[in-house]
Order: structure tokens, then sequence, then C-alpha cells
């Protein structure tokens, strides 16, 4: 045809049998935790389970990227076994965050009703803590959110069962499973509840004692309940102007204005808090925009505010190069590169810079070697070649990038 496939090579394709984990490593890591399970009770023994079902979970997800429904089978089986068995631990039955991950992973798998089983489960033996408790908010903020990206448009998301499972928990009363209503009545006294518990958590002077990171926690489950909730009954602006109050209030009063009077949080204290709030409200923009037709300029803004302050938060980095896929004009995404790799240490800005530009280079090359009968385009794309090339060499020459395996066999491969 006029040309070999050299060059056309995509970043560190793995071999379909490559992907997951190997044999032995995998061997390894299940030996670990066999061995550490015994050695601990009580607390840190559910959180050891915790991590081993996160790590099972994992597993799930590569499988269900790269599409291997026979390999996500057997993988599945091996997970549920391994969910069933550490739910039965003494120490463990009681505990909502195994009953939520146990719940996600049958979401995952596909089985849609039997983790609608679980979650009503957890969420009816869980007590009545409703706002105050975090385990709880937690839950239904997981549940909710499954339940909301099955919605494929808003119309009568009033009466859907995540706003069923959003207004239990601000009810603060025994959890009922979703009967196929939601009355008005009880939308609206959830919303004053959501109200005040908000304006109580923003309001309230920190302790300096107190567990801080579960406070962080609290308030973030608290901000995502009631912001999906506003966005279900009354709309996206509405969900956004929540995330808007609350960052203002975490971000604390300026340098130079007052000095601590207990006002506010401030940034110092709840840092994490604020990163997570961002991470919801982009999360929910970018939905938003699935399912209806609404702006990009709100996603874009928010995201490259957010990048400012957080350079190496990965998630936030793949909404954006995801949204700049979109858009046909490079020179902005390339000046914000520029900017955010000048102000920080981080390697993330320039591992995502160099990704960006790769897909936009296999862009241009799917569509220069499309076939036109027997005439074929060979026209070398250098110019995307060469600004790679240079990304690389500055990012090689940062104080992390030079040590990072990664960063050199990406560079490699592409100069392969």
């Amino acid at each position: 045809s006029g040309f070999n496939s050299i060059g056309h090579m995509d970043t560190m394709l793995r071999g379909r049998h490559h992907i997951g984990h190997y044999k032995e490593g995998e061997e390894f890591i299940q030996n670990v935790f066999h061995v550490l399970v015994l050695l601990f009770s009580g607390k840190e023994k559910s959180n050891l389970s915790i991590c081993w079902l996160q790590y099972e979970i994992s597993k799930v997800l590569q499988c269900l990227q790269t599409k291997n429904k026979k390999k996500l089978k057997a993988q599945g089986r091996k997970s549920k076994k391994l969910a069933k068995s550490l739910l039965k631990a003494p120490d463990n039955r009681n505990h909502l965050s195994l009953w939520k991950l146990y719940a996600y992973l049958e979401w995952l798998l596909g089985n849609i009703d039997d983790a609608r089983k679980v979650f009503d489960t957890a969420l009816s033996t869980a007590g009545t803590g409703g706002l105050k408790s975090p385990q709880l908010c937690s839950l239904s903020l997981l549940y909710a959110q499954l339940e909301v990206e099955l919605l494929e448009s808003l119309e009568g998301a009033v009466t859907s069962r995540a706003v069923h499972i959003l207004t239990k928990l601000a009810e603060s009363g025994p959890y009922v499973p979703y009967s196929g209503q939601v009355l008005s009545v009880n939308v609206l006294k959830a919303r004053k509840t959501y109200e005040h518990a908000l304006q109580d958590y923003l309001s309230k002077t920190p302790v300096p004692d107190q567990d801080q990171v579960n406070d962080a926690n609290q308030l973030v489950n608290l901000v995502g309940c009631y912001a999906l909730f506003q966005y279900l009954t009354v709309g996206i602006d509405a969900a956004v102007s929540i995330y808007a109050q609350t960052s203002e209030k975490l971000e604390g009063p300026g340098p130079g204005k007052c000095e601590n009077t207990g006002e506010n949080f401030g940034i110092q204290n709840f840092p994490t808090a604020l990163e997570a709030v961002t991470l919801l409200h982009t999360n929910l923009l970018r939905f938003h925009m699935k399912i209806s037709v609404y702006p990009l300029n709100p996603l874009r803004e928010a995201l490259t505010e957010a990048l400012k302050r957080y350079p190496s938060n990965q998630s936030l980095w793949r909404s954006y190069i995801h949204i700049q896929r979109k858009s046909h004009s490079a020179s902005k995404a390339r000046r914000f590169f520029d900017g955010v790799t000048r102000s920080t240490n981080s390697l993330e800005p320039w591992l995502f810079a160099i990704q960006a530009e790769q897909i936009r280079k296999k862009l241009i090359e799917n569509v220069q070697r499309a076939d036109v009968g027997e005439i074929h385009s060979t026209i070398p794309e250098t110019g995307l070649t060469n600004r790679i090339v240079a990304l690389f060499e500055h990012a090689v020459q940062s104080e992390n990038g030079i040590h990072c395996p990664l960063l050199w066999r990406m560079y490699l491969n592409f100069l392969v």
C-alpha cells in the first residue's frame, strides 16, 4: 500500500493477554492478605477487609475496561465469594462500608436487582442516624449516584428511586425500600432538613481535638447528597449553587482579611474536603452534559480553576482531556498545560500534556490514513511529533521526571 506501519503505535499498548494481573504477583498479593487477616482484630481487621475488597473491585473494573466478558465472569465469581466470606466475619457483620463495597461490586457486575437488595438491607439495618451518621450518608450517596446514572433524562426524576433514597436519609427514620412513588411533601421537608444541616456544618467552629478527617468526609457526603437531591428535584443550577456556596466557605478568608476569628473553616483545616467537593461538582456537570443540552464553558472553567489548585489530581486531568478532545483548537489547552507545569513540581501535568498531544496525533493520523480508493495519504505529521518530543525532553529534565520509569518508557516507546 506504499507505506509500512512503523510509527503507527499507540502509547504503552499492552497485548490483550497482559491486561490484568500476572499470575505470580496475584498469588503473592492474595497470600499477603490471607496472612494479615489472621493477625488483626476489631477495627483494624475491618479496615484491612475494606482494602482487600477495594483491590478486588479494581480488578473487576479492569475487566470492564477491556470488555473481556469471559474474564469478567470468572473474576466476578471470585470477588463475590471473597466479599461474602469477609462479611460473615463477626467483626464485619455490621460494618456499613463493607456492605457498601459489596453492593457496588454486584452493581458493577450488572446484577442491579441484587445490588439494590444489598443496599436496601444495609440501609434498613443501619439505624436512624440520618445526616449525622457519616457511614449512612456515604452509603446513601453511592446508592443514589448509581441510580442517577441509570436515568436517561431528568423528566420524572422527582419520583425516582434516587430521590426516595435521599429523602429517606434526611428523614432520619427507619429506611423503607422504594415503592414507586415519592410524596412531594416529603421532598419539601427533606429540602429544609438538608439546608439546615449544611448551614449548621458550615457555621460550626472547628474544634482542634476533633477527628477532622471524619469531619471533612462527613461534610463532603452531606454536600454530595444535598446537591444531588437539588439536581433531581430542582435542576442543575440549584446543585451548582450548593457547590459554589460550600467551596467559598471552605476556601476561607483570603490573606489579609480577618486573622482567625473562628468564623470560617479555612482551607488549612479542610483541604481534602474542598478537593472532593470540586470533584463531585465537575462529575455532576459532565453527567448533566451527557443526558441533556448544556454549555461546555461552566465545566471547562470549573476544571481549569480546580487544576490550578490541585495539579496532581488525576481524575480532574482525565475529565479535562476528555472535554478538550471535543475542541478543535489546541492552543488554549496548550497554554493552560504550560502555565500549570511552570507553577508546580507535580509530574501529572506533564504526563497528561503528553497524552493530550498523542491523542491529537492519533486523530490526525487516522484521518490522513483513511483509504481513498488506491491512493493513500502518507504525509507524516511532523509538527506534533516534534512538539511531543519537546514535551518529553522538558519533562525528563524536571526534578520528579528524571526519576519516573513510566515517563522514560513512554519516551522510548514514542521514539520507536
